[in-house]
């Protein structure tokens, strides 16, 4: 069984149809006990960073999601799924300042901070990824591949061998990390059309 975390994310159902297209068998729950008891975990997120770990930890979903993680569960993080693994977000937008993360990764989010006006922030649209090392996960996916970010902030790993994935952005942005049985992408997999579906697959197969 997969558990899909809920964090009252807008992506919810969409990962959800996703996944359950390539043929996972899929539960969305905000349940710690489902979430500890998952054979796989995927976790996807859009909005602010503390309104999301705030709920995480209110529901007791971030010890779970702790213990589920030490013990070697795979796990799937799309967009805040990835950020939450880090140990701090400089996100103001609740007003709370630096917010803590589940801190399972040495590193930070930081705000996207492009080089020339014309890269907008928030990054939101397709753009092509720069694969950095072999990966399980994208097996089957072009070395230059596009896929669809929706963000204002990107994690910044202390260990850079971790970054499997970047983009251009008027600066370089994480686009998907590897940590053991951990992956998770900045990008949307379910709006990335054939090459997220594919991404996905890969994810329900794997043992």
């Amino acid at each position: 069984m997969i558990a899909i975390v809920d964090v009252c994310s807008g992506n919810l159902r969409s990962v959800q149809r996703a996944l359950a297209k390539v043929g996972g068998d899929v539960v969305v729950t905000h349940d710690p006990d489902i979430v500890r008891r998952a054979d796989k975990l995927v976790v996807p997120g859009q909005g602010a960073f503390g309104v999301f770990m705030r709920s995480l930890q209110e529901r007791g979903l971030g010890e779970a999601l702790r213990e589920a993680i030490a013990s070697g569960r795979p796990y799937l993080g799309i967009c805040l799924g990835l950020q939450i693994l880090f140990e701090d977000s400089e996100e103001v937008a609740t007003g709370e300042g630096v917010v803590a993360g589940l801190g399972v990764i040495p590193g930070h989010v930081i705000r996207l901070r492009p080089s020339a006006a014309h890269h907008k922030v928030p990054h939101m649209g397709w753009n092509r990824v720069v694969r950095h090392a072999p990966e399980p996960m994208l097996a089957g996916v072009a070395e230059d591949a596009h896929v669809y970010f929706v963000h204002s902030f990107h994690a910044v790993p202390e260990e850079r061998s971790l970054i499997t994935l970047e983009a251009d952005h008027g600066m370089s942005i994480t686009a998907a990390i590897r940590k053991d049985h951990l992956f998770a992408c900045q990008f949307h997999p379910e709006k990335s059309q054939a090459v997220g579906l594919r991404i996905l697959r890969n994810f329900v197969e794997a043992a």
